[in-house]
Order: structure tokens, then C-alpha cells, then sequence
């Protein structure tokens, strides 16, 4: 397996959590964690290259869900409860994106999560 795809992988989703001021020891430990699983995963199913960054965000993002709560949050809707976003396609790729779980609408591709 190239280890590139993991170093990507590895690179977009520490950038959101940085972007999101969550890059914390125990996120990053998360993030090692699913890059580690999906080195495993992606050595099974070469033909999976294009879903392993996605699928490292939604291992990130339901890791820490017990650790430090739901991330990431949306910071576009104003109205209505405090909610996430998720990964879509639901498999994590080809070409990952935040969605909004509210509104449906893309936040930002994967790695380019802003600020605010």
C-alpha cells in the first residue's frame, strides 16, 4: 500500500481539526488510531484507496463523539439546535465533503474546514 493515501488522509483530517481548534492530544491519538485501522483496511481492498480519507474522518469524528462531543459542529446554520456535520458520500469518497446533517448543504471538502 502506498503510504501516501494515509499521509493524506492523515493531513486533511488533522487540518479540520486544527481549523476547529480541536487538534488535542487525545484527537490526534484518535487520528493515529484510524490511520492505523484503515492502513490494515486499505491493504485489504487496494480498490478502496479513493474511500480512505473519508472513512479516517468518520473514524475521528466517532471517536471522539464520547471523548469531546460532536464534531465537527456546523458553524453556518444560526438557527435551531447545535449539530454536526458529516461526511459524504457515506462511504468517504470518492472526493469527501462536510455536509451539514441540518440543511444538506456542503460546509467544505475534507481538509478545508474554516474557522467560522
Amino acid at each position: 500500500m502506498d503510504d501516501r493515501l494515509l499521509l493524506d488522509a492523515r493531513a486533511r483530517v488533522l487540518a479540520d481539526l486544527t481549523a476547529r481548534q480541536l487538534a488535542t492530544a487525545a484527537a490526534v491519538s484518535a487520528l493515529d488510531e484510524a490511520c492505523a485501522s484503515r492502513e490494515w483496511w486499505a491493504e485489504q481492498w487496494p480498490q478502496g484507496a479513493e474511500y480512505v480519507a473519508g472513512l479516517v474522518a468518520q473514524d475521528v469524528q466517532d471517536a471522539l463523539l464520547s471523548v469531546a462531543g460532536r464534531w465537527p459542529l456546523c458553524l453556518d446554520c444560526s438557527d435551531g439546535p447545535v449539530h454536526s456535520l458529516y461526511i459524504q458520500p457515506d462511504l468517504g469518497g470518492p472526493d469527501p465533503v462536510w455536509v451539514c446533517e441540518e440543511s444538506g448543504e456542503v460546509a467544505a471538502a475534507l481538509g478545508f474546514l474554516s474557522r467560522t
